[in-house]
């Protein structure tokens, strides 16, 4: 049956798998790829340092292939190593290295959290790191560590996600390193783009178009000259307007100082006039009473003249 061939096509991928990891480990073993080509059966290994897969004279290349030949029962195996660029996003490299750490002694918080800062300066989008096993005493626990944006259901989760893991004997029991790293530069399916609105500009089309190019240029180069003057021209007659009102300002300050200065002459002649017509009037005041005291001493003088003819009548 279909079914039971892929079954048996992936278990020998995983033994291979295996068989390198155990072989390669030393050598920074980061995953392989097996390409069936007619010409036989392509083997890619990614390796942090290829020259130790390879061997001296190529001799760990052969065995290996040898191995491959026979014990998985590949036609013609060809063995490709490959350097892998940046080891910190490869999450086989850095489960082997988190397991090498903790052989040598060093506390897990502490190789989780280099570890984390490591990956995330490589530029990973996110990262997680989970150290099961007897890490705190007796009991099994389960310690986890993240940081960043990572995918954790969904097809994305299995195919944009890279997971590695490692194991390491320690005297208490066997710790299991699993890791999960989201490279740079994924595309998640729910990312949005806003684009920015474009402004179009209406450009008016004209009637007559000039069909020779070489006539474009002096058009073009005549209608910036007109361009020039008629800015030239402009700013002439702004510093034209400006020094006209600069003058006109100096003349209203002009007259106006005159205005200030004239002002108190007029006020002293209109106050020397006042005081000449108050003197005429106190002159006019005292020659009138003169003539009215001669008209009483006249009228005193008839009236006893008249009293003593009136007695002489009586009298007679």
């Amino acid at each position: 049956m279909i079914e039971k061939d892929f079954v048996t096509e992936g278990l020998k991928r995983t033994n291979i798998d295996e068989y390198l990891e155990k072989e390669l480990e030393r050598a920074g073993y980061g995953g392989m790829e097996v390409q069936v080509t007619p010409l036989g059966t392509m083997v890619v290994v990614y390796a942090e340092r290829p020259g130790m897969v390879i061997g001296r004279g190529g001799k760990t290349v052969r065995s290996i292939t040898q191995n491959l030949k026979t014990k998985f029962d590949l036609e013609n195996p060809q063995v490709e190593v490959k350097e892998v660029d940046v080891p910190e996003l490869n999450p086989k490299i850095m489960a082997h290295k988190i397991a090498a750490m903790l052989q040598r002694g060093m506390h897990f918080r502490r190789v989780a959290y280099t570890t984390l800062r490591r990956i995330m300066g490589a530029g990973a989008q996110g990262v997680e790191v989970t150290i099961s096993g007897k890490i705190r005493g007796a009991r099994s626990a389960t310690a986890k560590f993240t940081d960043g944006y990572i995918k954790k259901c969904g097809e994305p989760s299995t195919r944009l996600v890279k997971e590695g893991f490692a194991t390491v004997q320690l005297k208490p029991g066997v710790l299991g390193i699993y890791v999960r790293i989201m490279p740079p530069g994924v595309v998640l399916p729910d990312k949005v783009d806003i684009l920015a609105p474009k402004i179009e500009e209406t450009v008016t089309e004209t009637e007559e178009t000039v069909e020779i190019e070489g006539v474009e240029e002096p058009l073009e180069s005549a209608e910036e000259i007109e361009i020039v003057e008629s800015e030239e021209e402009l700013e002439e007659l702004e510093e034209s307007l400006e020094e006209i009102e600069e003058e006109t300002e100096e003349a209203a300050e002009l007259d106006t100082e005159e205005e200030v200065e004239e002002a108190p002459e007029e006020e002293s002649k209109e106050e020397s006039e006042e005081t000449e017509e108050a003197a005429d009037e106190t002159e006019e005041v005292e020659e009138s009473p003169e003539p009215e005291a001669e008209e009483e001493s006249e009228e005193v003088e008839e009236a006893p003249e008249e009293d003593e003819s009136e007695k002489s009548d009586k009298s007679e």
